[in-house]
């Protein structure tokens, strides 16, 4: 898809970037590090209502800080509902809505009725209504949708027809992990553990170690994770106008190394700058420790693209994350997430500009105490470091 600008020259168009957030520290992360929106779920209604931190007041704090950055708020209201589950609805729609965020991110049909007549709200329709085709974003366009969120198991080849056949807005997953069952519609961990995967409870039992007798070789039943940046070129150029990263679960760093890494591949490539890909792939495996996948994008998956059933080792190289620096005397505060020590050659992830490097100074505890070792999560640490640093960039084992 391409625009023609004031001089004539075509360019392509600029997709939107978009990043989960679990928590308000990881909302702010998601908007730092270049996401141009980002969405969280409540604890109620929400595919990840177990793992959320957003209450009432931090819904508030959201939609605050995605004022002060610029960028847009989307709420997920994607469980599927049980009858027990409509108390309260009304009024937690209308308070969304008062509060100002963007969009809604729906699954029932229910639901979207409820906000269209309670909010002037766009609409997202999610990915779990697995729509893989244009007749069924017409359908939805006509119910009021904005935005149609694609089925994960569409291939690049159906995109490219679907795309060619509806000028309505499409979102499509990128990067984070793939559900083994068809659009996330899972009842394995309710089966096992009685927690509903579609209602915001899911065990991820389909990660779990099996065996089966006589063999004793472990095997899982879960996907590897998907990784598309190969393929942000094709789904630019095709119109795409949202890729989205999943992962309202996973770590702070996670958040910032992949969301940094896919906004430069999009500058990179709409921009007409060659990525280095290379670069942007060893950025994104130090983001996780599963393996990863293409999945569908290269077309209809095989066993190649589900876990093995061997567990992933940890790799502590995510060390903290920097809260204060003065540029003058060089005096940083650190909030500390793995052990590192005096002496140590680490490494700044910025938000902004190219990695650096520092060797770990005196250290002082929150009481003033010189120390040796960083030892304990989300300690505070004091020290001077003559290396330019902003507030929230990453400190990391190099």
């Amino acid at each position: 898809d391409f625009t023609i600008d004031a001089t004539g020259v075509k360019t392509m168009n600029r997709p939107e970037l978009l990043a989960p957030a679990g928590d308000l520290e990881k909302l702010e992360m998601a908007y730092a590090y270049g996401a141009d929106a980002a969405y969280i779920g409540g604890r109620v209604h929400s595919l990840r209502a177990r793992a959320s931190a957003f209450d009432d007041a931090a819904m508030r704090e959201a939609v605050a800080l995605a004022r002060q950055y610029g960028k847009k708020l989307y709420i997920t209201l994607n469980a599927v509902l049980h009858p027990d589950d409509f108390r309260g609805l009304d009024d937690y729609i209308r308070n969304l809505d008062a509060y100002g965020v963007d969009a809604f991110i729906c699954t029932s049909p229910s639901v979207m009725k409820r906000i269209q007549k309670l909010t002037g709200r766009p609409i997202h329709v999610s990915t779990q209504q697995s729509i893989t085709n244009s007749a069924a974003v017409a359908f939805w366009r006509k119910q009021g949708v904005k935005r149609v969120i694609l089925a994960r198991e569409t291939t690049l080849e159906e995109l490219t027809v679907l795309r060619a056949a509806t000028e309505t807005p499409l979102e499509v997953f990128i990067h984070g992990g793939m559900c083994v069952s068809y659009s996330g519609r899972c009842a394995l961990s309710m089966n096992m553990t009685g927690r509903d995967g579609n209602r915001g409870g899911c065990a991820h039992a389909c990660r779990w170690r099996y065996h089966m007798e006589p063999d004793d070789a472990p095997f899982a039943l879960g996907a590897k994770e998907l990784n598309a940046s190969s393929y942000i070129r094709e789904l630019i150029a095709l119109g795409i106008d949202s890729l989205k990263i999943e992962g309202r679960m996973k770590s702070v760093h996670y958040v910032a190394s992949v969301v940094k890494s896919y906004r430069t591949l999009i500058d990179d490539i709409v921009d007409g700058r060659p990525p280095d890909l290379a670069a942007i792939e060893r950025e994104l495996d130090l983001a996780t420790n599963r393996a990863a996948s293409e999945h569908f994008y290269r077309g209809m998956p095989t066993k190649d693209d589900l876990l093995d059933g061997r567990p992933t080792p940890f790799d502590p190289h995510f060390l903290g994350i920097v809260l204060e620096h003065d540029a003058e005397t060089g005096r940083t505060l650190i909030e500390q997430r793995n052990r590192f020590a005096r002496g140590d050659v680490l490494e700044v992830f910025r938000h902004h500009g190219e990695k650096a490097f520092f060797t770990v100074p005196d250290m002082r505890d929150e009481e003033g105490c010189a120390i040796e070792v960083a030892r304990h999560p989300r300690q505070r640490l004091e020290m001077h470091v003559p290396t330019p640093l902003s507030r929230l960039d990453i400190i990391r084992r190099r």
